[in-house]
């Protein structure tokens, strides 16, 4: 199964939604989606905006082959706690889906840690989706928490 997560961010994420419901309609796996605040309604996976139940997210983070995910911190780091490797999109300002571009930095950030695959763009997921993802379990700890230190303290 794969799980996609755009977070709780008040602009939608259309752009990846849109692919990735277009994705579903193409391959044999199932896919289900956390949309958020995202106009677009996927007619090929399963969705959902939100979830009261964060032990929910878990289950679902747990159950993925892969968590396709913007390039928020926490679904990053849900997915990652829950030893499910991630592909993570930016959201981008020039597409109206978020006021600025630190999700770039971020995305930056977080592609050394080998659990992660990074797409800035769309068209290249489905490619990526034919992966076989497996979990590196060294790089999640500690490294993790220094990359995004680093990146935090660097706003500042």
């Amino acid at each position: 199964m794969i799980f996609v997560t755009v977070g709780s961010h008040y602009q939608g994420f259309d752009r990846l939604v849109k692919k990735m419901d277009e994705i579903a309609g193409k391959i044999d796996e199932k896919v289900i989606m956390q949309i958020g605040n995202t106009n677009y309604k996927p007619v090929n996976a399963e969705y959902f905006s939100f979830l009261e139940s964060f032990e929910e997210i878990l289950r679902l983070n747990q159950e993925a082959r892969v968590v396709v995910s913007h390039a928020g911190a926490g679904s990053i780091i849900t997915a990652l706690k829950e030893k499910t490797s991630v592909i993570v999109v930016p959201r981008l300002r020039r597409y109206d889906e978020h006021m600025n571009d630190h999700q770039l930095e971020i995305a930056k950030a977080m592609s050394e840690n080998k659990n992660i695959t990074v797409i800035y763009d769309v068209e290249a997921l489905h490619d990526c989706l034919k992966s076989d993802f497996i979990f590196v379990e060294e790089f999640v700890g500690d490294k993790l928490a220094t990359q995004l230190k680093k990146y935090i303290l660097s706003l500042y």
